[in-house]
């Protein structure tokens, strides 16, 4: 791990669970780059991790603090993301600058930190999520080339069962019991991004409509009902 400290951090509301793990790719064209862009001050963004392509891993912000990664968003009610999340950037230069897989060692070190990070904070798996999930209409990171079965093969984050299929809900409700904001196309490609990666449409086809359902099944009773 190299410390490479960012001054772009505020404290956390006193009382205020870190119960979201949000990953992101960072969508510039190197990793130096990000580093500069999220250190600077004049940007007024940051993360508390970065892993780069070859499994190195940055903290820039700790744990404690409250990271300015999530911009404008919004999940189960909550739109105060950096308040309660853990931010974690993934060098990947995006969907404008050259889109593509994961490495296998980015994968691996992301995977060994995010142990590290749920033993330290107590975040289920359904809330364990994409930057796109939590602001849909402008961001698509970190997309539909981000392995979350894999990641969720190793205990960490939510992935449909296949021999799961119940009988399809409302696609509307599903996803608000799930944490989305809307039904709107940008929301089901959101979804699609981050639980049906093979076509990414952002329309309500069957299959997507069963995993919407598989997922918001695998949200806790109690969690779905408590929120607004």
């Amino acid at each position: 791990m190299i410390d490479r400290l960012s001054p772009n951090h505020g404290p956390r509301p006193p009382g205020t669970a870190t119960d979201i793990l949000l990953l992101h790719y960072t969508g510039m064209t190197s990793a130096e780059a990000a580093l500069a862009r999220l250190t600077d001050p004049a940007s007024k963004v940051s993360c508390h991790w970065l892993v780069d392509e070859d499994g190195t891993i940055y903290r820039l912000v700790d744990e404690t603090r409250r990271a300015w990664h999530a911009g404008s968003a919004f999940w189960a009610g909550e739109r105060d993301i950096n308040s309660r999340s853990i931010g974690i950037e993934l060098v990947n230069p995006g969907h404008e600058w050259g889109y593509r897989p994961f490495p296998p060692a980015q994968m691996a070190a992301l995977s060994n930190l995010t142990r590290d990070i749920l033993a330290r904070h107590p975040i289920p798996p359904h809330r364990v999520l994409g930057h796109s999930d939590v602001a849909p209409d402008r961001k698509q990171d970190p997309g539909e080339l981000f392995d979350w079965a894999w990641l969720a093969a190793r205990g960490i984050g939510l992935w449909p069962e296949p021999e799961a299929a119940p009988e399809t809900g409302t696609p509307g409700t599903d996803l608000a019991r799930i944490g989305y904001e809307t039904a709107s196309a940008a929301t089901i490609a959101a979804f699609q991004r981050h639980f049906r990666q093979s076509r990414v449409d952002g329309v309500a086809d069957g299959e997507t409509r069963i995993r919407i359902a598989q997922i918001a099944r695998a949200i806790p009773l109690t969690e779905a009902a408590s929120k607004p």
